[in-house]
């Protein structure tokens, strides 16, 4: 039942963060009621139930017929899914994370941290798979988030994370220098400084593992079936966001290794 509940109250957030993905880098108000791309007709709260307005209009607009992004539906259930997949993370022992189930205030402070990384994450992807930009607006206040859940949370643990995200924007910092922001632009950097504070050393070498070799992967794909050039510009947050998702659900199992290693 939980669950379930979780995924609901994903699907009605995925709404809200398509908004986000979609107003913030066309320097757009929040604040404005949701309306057609085509026609700009305001869209009434028939139209704004997740999936099944969609699901209901067929992908089209109610007032001029023209197609709906599948994004809208994919961002709904994505986000329904990882709000469910945060919930078990959570609630599963062997995880990474550190809390007394008996303390009510802390577990709320814990699910509301990692539910809004997690959106915040979504949004990244989205944003700059569609816009080419990692908006300031969800990255900056990430990070204040986090930093400020490290120093009252974890303060054990701020060093540690501290230093990774550091190295991880001087590293990212190299790159953009060396291609002269080919390879990357100084979103990259900055959202590297994040996925350093996020989630702390080793787990974000292993993201960037993650990133670059998926990035990697796609990237070769594109080109032989000729969808890119060789020098074509790809968006790489999202790929960045992808390895954040499998290194925070992760964590416990990557240490774990490391620690065998060792």
């Amino acid at each position: 039942m939980f669950l379930f509940t979780a995924f609901i109250i994903g699907l009605f957030f995925g709404s809200f963060l398509n908004v986000l993905a979609d107003r913030i880098p066309r320097g757009e108000k929040l604040t404005g009621r949701s309306h057609c791309e085509n026609c700009h007709k305001v869209l009434s709260w028939k139209d704004l139930i997740p999936i099944i307005s969609f699901v209901y209009l067929r992908g089209k607009c109610r007032y001029c017929g023209s197609k709906l992004s599948l994004q809208y539906p994919i961002v709904e259930l994505l986000t329904g899914a990882m709000f469910a997949l945060t919930y078990l993370w959570l609630n599963n022992p062997i995880s990474n994370v550190q809390f007394q189930m008996s303390n009510s205030i802390f577990y709320f402070l814990f699910t509301i941290y990692y539910l809004f990384m997690v959106s915040s994450l979504i949004v990244i992807f989205f944003a700059d798979l569609k816009h080419g930009i990692i908006p300031d607006k969800i990255v900056i206040p990430a990070i204040i988030v986090s930093f400020t859940y490290l120093l009252i949370i974890h303060q054990s643990s701020v060093i540690n994370h501290l230093l990774s995200a550091l190295l991880s924007f001087g590293f990212f910092l190299i790159i953009y220098i060396l291609t002269k922001g080919r390879a990357m632009g100084f979103g990259d950097v900055k959202f590297a400084f994040f996925m350093g504070l996020f989630l702390g050393f080793p787990v974000v070498l292993f993201a960037f593992y993650i990133a670059f070799l998926t990035g990697g992967i796609v990237g070769i794909i594109l080109i032989l079936w000729k969808k890119k050039a060789l020098k074509s510009a790809i968006p790489f947050a999202p790929f960045l966001v992808i390895g954040s998702v499998l290194g925070l659900f992760l964590q416990s199992v990557i240490i774990y290794l490391i620690s065998l290693l060792l």
